[in-house]
């Protein structure tokens, strides 16, 4: 049984999602929004994959990467709202020690396989415009397919050592976790064991596999703006800038809320408890929204594709 107590001499076999401890009486107007944001973001994911799919013009490199990113977003999306919205609606707080620790793997290897993402398609692009000629035998279906199979080997194993060492971890001061989601130092810090380990082989796995795509990717587009400014044909260099224009927003936007929320979470004890909490579950939720809408919106093939998909209805 579960133990909420502080009694160090039960081991406790579930944890107690509260979410929001200082606003619970507003949790059920809370899902009516992310309710709604969590619809946008799996129908505009899915939307995306079905044109992609069914477009033979979209059959490319650049949007096999593109799908693997809205595939990524769909499986964060279900691993984390569904839970958040039935504590919401049904006070289902429990959650196993097998489900949080899967939650856990999860959210860290999928979130860190977004940036490795982007890197690749930033590299797709560099290909693109630097080396042109080489586009077609450098960036090809079988690169697309060992990139997928590198993104997700690499990111699972550098993130599977978390929820292990956490799993390993003596849980008798308390089962009660004060976030919707089951992060891995949320869950430790209820830990008797010393937990040091635990936080440093997170912070430096995730920062090694973080900054070293994101280097990657600012060397890409120094590389590109350099071919870029050379370019002296007539509307060359808008052609090519928008070819990355998609994509460099979206790098923008999740570089900046994932600055927003290491930034807030360093400074906790002068914020609100309940904010941190808040932007950890939109970080689940706008990003995976933007990819299709950004993409959707700026790049001429998926926009028509879209539109073929609903005059098929």
């Amino acid at each position: 049984m579960a133990s909420s107590n502080n009694d160090s001499t039960a081991l406790i076999s579930e944890f107690l999602l509260i979410c929001f401890p200082n606003y619970q009486s507003w949790q059920h107007w809370l899902s009516m929004p992310l309710s709604l944001l969590f619809l946008l973001a799996m129908g505009a994911n899915t939307t995306l994959l079905i044109v992609i799919w069914l477009e033979a013009s979209l059959h490319e490199p650049m949007y096999y990467l593109l799908s693997l990113l809205s595939l990524l977003d769909i499986v964060l999306c279900l691993t984390v709202i569904p839970k958040v919205l039935a504590i919401f609606w049904f006070d289902l707080r429990p959650i196993s020690f097998f489900a949080c620790f899967l939650q856990m793997f999860i959210m860290n290897s999928f979130l860190m396989m977004e940036p490795c993402t982007f890197m690749l398609i930033a590299y797709d692009r560099y290909v693109a415009i630097c080396h042109p000629l080489g586009y077609t035998s450098i960036i090809t279906g079988q690169f697309v397919v060992r990139a997928a199979v590198f993104v997700i080997a690499r990111n699972a194993l550098f993130s599977l050592p978390v929820p292990i060492l956490s799993a390993r971890l003596r849980y008798c001061a308390g089962n009660i976790v004060k976030y919707c989601i089951c992060t891995n130092l949320s869950v430790s810090k209820l830990s008797c064991d010393d937990i040091i380990f635990n936080r440093l082989y997170q912070f430096v796995a995730g920062w090694t596999l973080l900054g070293s795509d994101l280097i990657l990717i600012v060397l890409s587009y120094s590389f590109i703006l350099k071919v870029v400014i050379r370019i002296k044909g007539e509307g060359a260099v808008a052609k090519a800038l928008s070819t990355c224009g998609s994509h460099f927003i979206l790098i923008l936007f999740f570089s900046t809320v994932l600055l927003v929320l290491v930034i807030t979470n360093l400074a906790r004890e002068r914020i609100p408890p309940d904010v941190p909490i808040l932007l950890n579950i939109l970080h689940h939720l706008i990003p995976p929204e933007l990819i299709p809408i950004v993409y959707g919106v700026r790049t001429k093939e998926i926009k028509q594709g879209i539109q073929k998909l609903l005059r098929s209805f």
